[in-house]
C-alpha cells in the first residue's frame, strides 16, 4: 500500500478547513438582521429587558438571526423618523418592524401626521433593502371614538398601500387583563410579553420568508 505524503495530506486538510470556514461564513452572511423600532411597548418598560417580547423573539428565532432593539420609551413616529436613518446605516437590517404610533395617539397628535411619518419610515426602510412590517396599536375610546378609530385605521391603510404585513393590535388578549398588565394599565407585565410575541410572530415569519 502506498503512503500518502504528509505534505499532501496537510494540503488536503487545509483546503477542507478553508471550505468549511467559507461555508460557515456564508451562512452567517445570509442570517437576517431584524430591527425593531418602537416605543415603551418594545423597550420592555417597567420589566426586566430580558423578559420583553423583543428578547423573547431573539430566543425563538435562535442564533441564525440577529434581533436589534432600537426602541425608546415615550417615542413617537416623529422621533422614530428622526432616528431611523442612523439605525438603517448602523445595522443594515433585512427586516424592520415598526412599532410606533401609540404615543402619538396618547398625546392627541394628528393621525395624518402619524400616517405620513410611518409612510416615510416604510419607504426609507424599503429603499435600504429591508422588508417591513407594521405592529399596530389602539388607544382607549375615552379619547373619542372617531379619533381612536383614525389612529387604529392608519395601520391597515398603510399595509394596503405598501403591500406589507401588519398586526392590527399587538396587545390583543393582553390589554384589559389585570393579571397581564402593569399598574399603569398601559404596559404589559412579564406575563403578557409571550402573548404579545404570539400576536406578532405570524408577521415576523411572513417577512422573514419573503425574500423577493
Amino acid at each position: 500500500m502506498h503512503r500518502i505524503p504528509l505534505t499532501f495530506r496537510s494540503s488536503v486538510i487545509a483546503r477542507v478547513l478553508m471550505l468549511v470556514s467559507g461555508l460557515l461564513l456564508a451562512g452567517m452572511a445570509r442570517a437576517d438582521t431584524v430591527l425593531v423600532l418602537g416605543d415603551s411597548l418594545s423597550a420592555a418598560h417597567g420589566i426586566d429587558r430580558d423578559a420583553g417580547w423583543v428578547h423573547l423573539l431573539q430566543q425563538r428565532l435562535g442564533d441564525e438571526h440577529r434581533v436589534v432593539n432600537a426602541s425608546i420609551s415615550g417615542d413617537t413616529t416623529s422621533g422614530g423618523l428622526e432616528r431611523l436613518p442612523d439605525a438603517l446605516e448602523k445595522f443594515n437590517p433585512d427586516v424592520v418592524l415598526l412599532e410606533l404610533g401609540g404615543n402619538d395617539g396618547l398625546r392627541g397628535l394628528p393621525p395624518e401626521q402619524m400616517k405620513n411619518n410611518l409612510a416615510r419610515m416604510i419607504e426609507m426602510s424599503q429603499d435600504a433593502g429591508a422588508r417591513v412590517a407594521l405592529l399596530g396599536i389602539m388607544i382607549p375610546p375615552n379619547y373619542g371614538e372617531s379619533y381612536a378609530n383614525a389612529i387604529r385605521d392608519v395601520y391597515p391603510q398603510l399595509a394596503k398601500q405598501y403591500d406589507i404585513p401588519y398586526v392590527p393590535f399587538i396587545l390583543e388578549g393582553v390589554a384589559l387583563h389585570d393579571d397581564l398588565m402593569q399598574r399603569d394599565q398601559i404596559h404589559p407585565n412579564a406575563k403578557g410579553q409571550p402573548i404579545m410575541l404570539d400576536n406578532i410572530w405570524p408577521v415576523v415569519t411572513d417577512v422573514l420568508n419573503d425574500n423577493a
